[in-house]
């Protein structure tokens, strides 16, 4: 049998001097993706993955089992227009979540099926908002896998298209004037209009009339700003009131503006600034009773609901409505006002410690009022209410074995009930879910959940940590396939709390941002290191798994701390954090992250980065690199560099602790096809389950 070795990658003595330091990049070849020493590198790749994935026994099982897991689907919270609802719902054997459509009592009908429309299922349905009377619906596809949202509308009675498709649509909210002839979006300025490199950027918000050309919509806003800002946009219930934000990349830092529609044209609203160059968050929007409510955390890192005026929307004249709680982060609201109630109520949602619940206030005073029972300790997906007020709200729950579902609450009776259920029946591993707190390198608390099986432990067990740290995002429990499959086996799935998110408030976020992001990577090291001293696992049955910022966070740990794992998914990740900028939608983290162009910064980024930091002789974990070519978040280039760099530098026999590539086409960085995750998610299971020494029977 011929000996295994990687595919040969030539090594050039590539370096430059940056701000005075010496960056070595002996990979920088395999940047261009369409390159023949690339594409032949990619190839060899793939071949030695193929043949040593042959060998993961458990590939077979872990597939079987994550698909009769996901066969749970899916149901969303509803969306209501009068008496017509909108609900999107995922059956058994579907690919895709489908856009479901009811008018009150008669038969619910399917809208807007990406399966039906693609059955490749390459096609994705990534946002959809319809007109305040329910008569059209915008909605938004990517085809192909391609990423790029393509916005059209249709008739909801009769499904005819109406207007579109309109390009360069992706991320675009849509803000429909009442009557619906027109709505205000969010576009990228065609590709012959921008420098080259730049496509990715460069929105504006424009009116669109229905029916028009979209190249005679009307530019609102966007001129001359930073190519890095993203836009939102929202009109009131009653259509008098437009509210507009902007951001620079990903950045929380909002500014905000309020225009009044009944002073002018459509085309030309007078914008006056609520917030402009603040460091803060906000939200905004008009509600019901004609005030302007203003979610921030500006002077309340863990979120504050005021209200004002529209008409006078400045921040000297912001009223605290409810205050920040030195423990809960505040995630939405909504209104209940109904003639049918005795007294309205506002419902607002809170994470505390990552768990959801909600709290009842007296709208006018904000004063508290109690608290909604909730299903278990788990996470809300969504909260909603009639747009013409009611006395009824939905939200979404899930939790570690509780599929997402759909409960209602009715303000009259005080009474929280199941309103919908996914609609596949499962068979539930038990499992045992703790939420435990360890200490952090400079003695900050940190907390994580740990899903493990409900028998005895015989000793150390095979073990995933799973992180992000990054973006204000938070990981909150809720139902995976992939935890449920792992625990079944044997194992123990482990979420950990990490600095960057927002699970303790915008504080934890910038604790983990740009000087700190080093505190991310030692809260994650704590962790793995609790881990194994609880005596949950070891070093030798450890692994480490995370995408995208949680791919960089797990390149990073793997090169500062390859000690503590045996092996890791590092999947779509950042891993070359010099060039990060000038690839994908790079430029637009800069605000997380730092930039290389300022000389402190770089230093910051030198300091953690994957691709700089191997070293030569390590015995490296196992290494599973997933990446996906239509990716235009994060380009595989990242993988594709650490995964030769590694390969050349790791100690540790390819047969013991290989560093592969898996590579998937027509397909990008988040949406993809039920049969997709199911491919992908047993391949990185087995993977694991191979050098963690998990087996099953």
């Amino acid at each position: 049998m011929r000996e295994l070795r990687y595919p040969p990658a030539t090594r050039l003595d590539i370096q430059e001097t940056l701000h005075g330091h010496t960056v070595r990049d002996p990979y920088r070849w395999l940047e261009d993706a369409d390159s023949t020493e690339t594409k032949e590198w990619s190839s060899a790749q793939d071949g030695l993955y193929n043949q040593l994935s042959a060998d993961y026994e458990t590939h077979g099982w872990f597939a079987d089992q994550v698909r009769s897991l996901m066969g749970a689907g899916h149901v969303g919270v509803p969306v209501w227009r009068g008496e017509r609802r909108f609900v999107t719902r995922r059956a058994p054997g579907q690919e895709h979540a489908v856009l479901h459509v009811q008018d009150g009592a008669g038969a619910e009908r399917v809208l807007v099926d990406p399966g039906a429309l693609d059955p490749s299922g390459l096609t994705t349905l990534d946002a959809w908002r319809p007109s305040p009377d329910g008569r059209l619906l915008a909605y938004q596809l990517s085809e192909g896998g391609d990423e790029e949202s393509r916005l059209r509308v249709i008739d909801v009675d009769s499904g005819e298209l109406v207007d579109g498709p309109i390009d360069r649509t992706r991320y675009s909210p849509v803000a429909w004037l009442p009557d619906g002839s027109a709505f205000y979006y969010v576009r990228r300025l065609p590709a012959d209009q921008v420098p080259d490199g730049e496509e990715s950027y460069h929105r504006r918000v424009y009116l669109h009339q229905l029916g028009t050309p979209d190249d005679q919509d009307a530019l609102i806003f966007g001129q001359g700003r930073v190519k890095t800002e993203y836009y939102g946009v929202s009109v009131s219930e009653n259509g008098r009131w437009l509210t507009l934000t902007s951001v620079k990349g990903t950045s929380s830092a909002t500014n905000a503006w309020i225009a009044d529609l009944e002073e002018g044209p459509l085309e030309s609203p007078r914008l006056v600034t609520v917030q402009d160059g603040v460091d803060s968050d906000l939200s905004l929007h008009v509600g019901r009773d004609g005030r302007l409510y203003l979610f921030t955390d500006r002077g309340a890192p863990r979120g504050r609901l005021c209200v004002t005026d529209p008409t006078a929307p400045g921040y000297e004249n912001w009223t605290t409505l409810v205050a920040e709680d030195p423990e809960a982060v505040l995630e939405g609201h909504t209104l209940l006002d109904g003639a049918e109630l005795d007294s309205p109520e506002l419902l607002l949602v809170w994470s505390r410690h990552a768990i959801s619940e909600i709290s009842r206030h007296d709208p006018g005073s904000g004063a508290r009022l109690g608290t909604l029972p909730m299903p278990g300790l788990g996470s809300l997906g969504g909260l909603s209410s009639r747009p013409e007020g009611g006395h009824e709200a939905w939200f979404g729950y899930t939790d570690n074995t509780h599929p997402s579902s759909v409960y209602h609450y009715d303000a009259r009776s005080g009474e929280v009930t199941p309103w919908a259920s996914p609609p596949g029946e499962i068979d539930l591993p038990d499992v045992r879910t703790e939420q435990v707190a360890f200490t952090s390198k400079d003695g900050t608390t940190v907390r994580m959940l740990v899903v493990s099986p409900t028998a005895p432990a015989e000793g150390p067990r095979p073990t995933i940590l799973y992180g992000y740290g990054g973006f204000q995002i938070s990981l909150t429990p809720g139902y995976s396939a992939a935890i449920l499959a792992w625990v079944r086996a044997g194992g123990v799935y482990a979420v950990a709390n990490l600095r960057g998110g927002l699970e303790e408030g915008e504080e934890w976020h910038r604790g983990g941002m740009l000087a700190n992001k080093q505190n991310v990577f030692d809260d994650c090291a704590a962790a793995a290191e609790h881990l194994i001293s609880s005596g949950t696992t070891s070093p030798e049955r450890l692994a480490i798994m995370g995408g995208s910022n949680g791919g960089l966070l797990v390149g990073t740990m793997i090169t500062q701390r390859p000690e503590l794992f045996t092996a890791a998914v590092c999947s779509a990740p950042l891993l070359d954090m010099v060039r990060y900028e000038r690839f994908g939608l790079g430029q637009l983290w800069n605000v997380e992250y730092g930039s290389a162009e300022q000389p402190e910064e770089l230093g910051w980024l030198l300091g953690y980065s994957p691709y700089h930091n191997v070293q030569a002789g390590t015995r490296y974990p196992a290494t599973l690199f997933t990446v996906f070519d239509n990716d235009t978040r994060v380009d595989p280039l990242h993988a594709r560099k650490l995964c030769a760099e590694m390969q050349q530098a790791t100690s540790a026999p390819i047969q013991e602790r290989p560093i592969l590539v898996r590579r998937e086409a027509e397909v990008g960085h988040s949406s993809r096809s039920v049969s997709r995750s199911v491919a992908l998610t047993a391949e990185q299971l087995a993977f694991l389950a191979h050098h963690l020494g998990l087996s099953v029977s």
